[in-house]
């Protein structure tokens, strides 16, 4: 379980996740649930270094014994140094997107048997094709053993937009004014589905805050995306339960002229004693 956010402006892309992983499992009752949290996940990720690609992920965090991050690895590794490496001079996102979903999808289809319901997969992917100064943003899920077609979530003519995935009633109330859980009291109702969809247009016409603009400098957008991820972690640490949100906060973007750059991230070994070593993700 996590929160990831993603921000559209002008000048870039942002990406920023929390780092809680949480296992769920099997009790020795038969019943299940969490088992345990782990705060050190990585869930937001540089697919071709140099160029202004990003991903970050929410859901499930391994497929497999396989961590989301180490295979977001394995196919930064195909896009680079593979049997068809990406053309970092003629590529787009759209072909990265495609890329990966076939990647993941055989990931996920190779599995014997498939995890039981219900569980879920978000892996999404923003950039700017070369060449390109406008970014978008599309998103590969799997969910319940069907792989889903890549969704594009942000188009390139969109000037601004703010997107969120995992655990999204924090946002959802803060940004939009109401949560999943209006959505299902509204369904208990005797109201029809037009009665219902015309209360839930007026109350987001009113309640929604409009934080992103498209003139927001990418600092700005950073500490935005900064925000809702720290605002959703606090929430879930007094939230009764276990804290399936939480650890640090990495955040990423892409930009028209920077490219891709880090601009918080944890690492697993100490830098004064790995002085050769840059990156590792």
């Amino acid at each position: 379980m996590t929160v990831c956010v993603g921000l559209k402006v002008h000048d870039g892309i942002v990406f920023a996740a929390d780092n809680a992983s949480t296992l769920i499992g099997t009790y020795p009752d038969g019943s299940s649930g969490v088992i345990n949290v782990w705060q050190h996940g990585n869930k937001v990720f540089n697919l071709r270094k140099h160029l202004p690609i990003i991903a970050m992920t929410c859901g499930m965090g391994h497929i497999g014994h396989a961590s989301i991050s180490a295979l977001a690895k394995d196919f930064r590794l195909l896009l680079t140094s593979g049997d068809d490496p990406l053309d970092e001079n003629n590529y787009t996102i759209k072909e990265v997107v495609e890329r990966a979903h076939t990647f993941f999808g055989d990931a996920y289809n190779a599995l014997d048997p498939l995890p039981n319901p219900p569980h879920s997969f978000e892996f999404w992917i923003g950039g700017m094709d070369s060449g390109d100064m406008h970014g978008e943003v599309w998103k590969i899920q799997t969910t319940d053993q069907h792989v889903f077609d890549p969704v594009e979530i942000v188009a390139k003519d969109c000037p601004d937009q703010v997107f969120w995935g995992g655990q999204p009633s924090v946002i959802n109330r803060l940004l939009m004014g109401y949560d999943n859980n209006l959505i299902e009291v509204l369904s208990e109702t005797e109201s029809d589905d037009a009665a219902q969809g015309a209360f839930i247009s007026e109350l987001q016409s009113r309640a929604a805050t409009p934080l992103v603009h498209a003139a927001m400098p990418i600092q700005d957008a950073i500490k935005l995306a900064d925000f809702l991820v720290e605002t959703t972690k606090r929430y879930f640490a007094f939230l009764p339960g276990a804290d399936v949100v939480g650890g640090d906060t990495d955040i990423a973007t892409v930009t028209k002229h920077e490219h891709f750059k880090w601009i918080r991230r944890k690492h697993y070994y100490p830098a004064n004693l790995n002085t050769l070593e840059t990156d590792h993700a």
